[in-house]
């Protein structure tokens, strides 16, 4: 009788095993980025210091942004939103890998989002990709360090739970 319970559980493990894994973003081994200061569009500088403490979800893009670029913008800023109480622990950085400075609407209608020109930066080769680093969405931890990436064409809803998940089990940031 006592068995039971551990033997039901182990058949139904390997007889029925999970088909599906709790977090939707790709869960990747911590690697903290190096230490970088990048000029950023419309004057003054971003570095590693500025990201420490917070969660960042960070998008590397060209500064022409194509339709697929500016969904990803839409994308993030809605996450972010959707967090409520928590959305002050989280921010966003665009990395534009082509030294082209977006249009003024553009930066205008995702105010808030950090954009940093990062063409000659080490930091790009940091940030592992499948393909191409402009196909994802990075999540970098309050300690500097890149934690998980979302797939190219990420659902956000998806996301926000992720995100969630991880700000309600972090102390920090």
């Amino acid at each position: 009788m006592c068995a039971f319970p551990i033997v039901g559980s182990l058949a139904m493990y390997y007889l029925f095993p999970p088909s599906e894994r709790v977090n939707y973003g790709e869960l990747l081994t911590p690697r903290p980025l190096p230490d970088f200061t990048l000029p950023r569009v419309g004057g003054g500088a971003v570095s590693l210091a500025d990201l420490k403490g917070k969660w960042w979800l960070v998008q590397v893009d060209s500064g022409l942004c194509p339709e697929r670029c500016r969904l990803k913008l839409y994308q993030q800023r809605q996450v972010r939103l959707a967090q409520g109480k928590n959305m002050d622990r989280v921010e966003r950085l665009w990395l534009i890998d082509d030294g082209i400075q977006p249009e003024e609407g553009l930066r205008r209608d995702y105010d808030g989002t950090w954009m940093a020109d990062a063409r000659a930066a080490a930091i790009l080769g940091e940030l592992p990709a499948i393909a191409s680093v402009r196909d994802h969405v990075y999540l970098v931890d309050p300690l500097g360090n890149v934690v998980l990436r979302f797939p190219k064409n990420a659902d956000p809803s998806r996301m926000v739970k992720d995100l969630a998940r991880l700000l309600r089990a972090s102390r920090i940031g």
